[in-house]
């Protein structure tokens, strides 16, 4: 496996990526709509319990077939020793971020090894690629699988991950995956950049910048976002410019998606 230190500093010199900057007079507020958790597609699989956002596999809502470039965001809870054995992908970057558990992961450029909280994993499957992934916890894994649309297609597969600095997360956005011209964890090859952050009572902010879009994702905890209050599974979505305001938290752990 080629695996990175995220090193010290790096990622809290970038963490405000995505953030509002100060303004001498506040940007407006972006209208969000709400993605209820309990409304997204289920799968039962006996060793996998999953919610899909958008569909997928089985599941299909025309409304939610993707969100901009954003093509699957999976929520998974792996039994242990249960997992997905080897199946190809092409075009799609692949981002798993992990909530609890161990997830070893294999694949045809040979990489190989297990990732956990704290760490985040990019697979660019470009021309193909293939693997697997397999709970490697007594505890039930659990994960969100992300899948963007790439720039391009036909590029050369390749893997990545990174441990994060998980002080950074505490009370900030810290961009998890951005293109390869902004600081990020991980590299993905698509005009996106996914942040993340715990937020401990404090607030934070994300300005979603004239034709771009944002998607959020409460991974843990509950917050209010503008005048929406959601909780863990909830998602909520613009393509309207303005300010999110995230307050009112309850030790909540959000995914922001800005999204060309």
């Amino acid at each position: 496996m080629r695996r990175r230190s995220f090193l010290e500093g790096s990622v809290a010199g970038a963490a405000l990526v995505g953030c509002a900057p100060a303004q001498r007079r506040p940007e407006p507020a972006a209208s969000l709509q709400l993605r209820p958790a309990d409304e997204r597609g289920r799968a039962d699989l006996g060793w996998l319990q999953a919610r899909h956002s958008f569909s997928f596999s089985r599941y299909r809502d025309p409304a939610f077939m993707n969100f901009r470039g954003l093509r699957v965001l999976n929520e998974d809870r792996i039994a242990p020793s249960g997992g997905f054995p080897t199946h190809p992908h092409r075009d799609m970057e692949i981002v798993t971020y992990l909530l609890q558990g161990a997830l070893e992961h294999r694949d045809t450029l040979g990489n190989g090894g297990v990732i956990r909280p704290g760490e985040v994993q990019r697979m660019s499957a470009g021309r193909g690629i293939r693997h697997s992934e397999f709970s490697a916890a007594a505890v039930t894994t659990h994960l969100l699988q992300i899948w963007i649309e790439p720039a391009r297609r036909g590029d050369a597969p390749s893997y990545e991950d990174r441990r994060l600095v998980e002080a950074d997360l505490e009370g900030a956005l810290v961009p998890l995956a951005a293109p390869p011209d902004r600081a990020s964890a991980v590299t993905i090859h698509a005009d996106a950049t996914i942040l993340a952050g715990r937020l401990h009572r404090q607030g934070a902010e994300h300005l979603v910048r004239p034709g771009r879009a944002a998607w959020i994702q409460v991974a843990r905890g509950s917050l209010r976002a503008n005048e929406l209050v959601l909780s863990a599974g909830d998602g909520a979505f613009t393509t309207s410019p303005g300010r999110i305001r995230f307050r009112e938290t309850d030790d909540a752990e959000i995914l922001v998606f800005d999204l060309s």
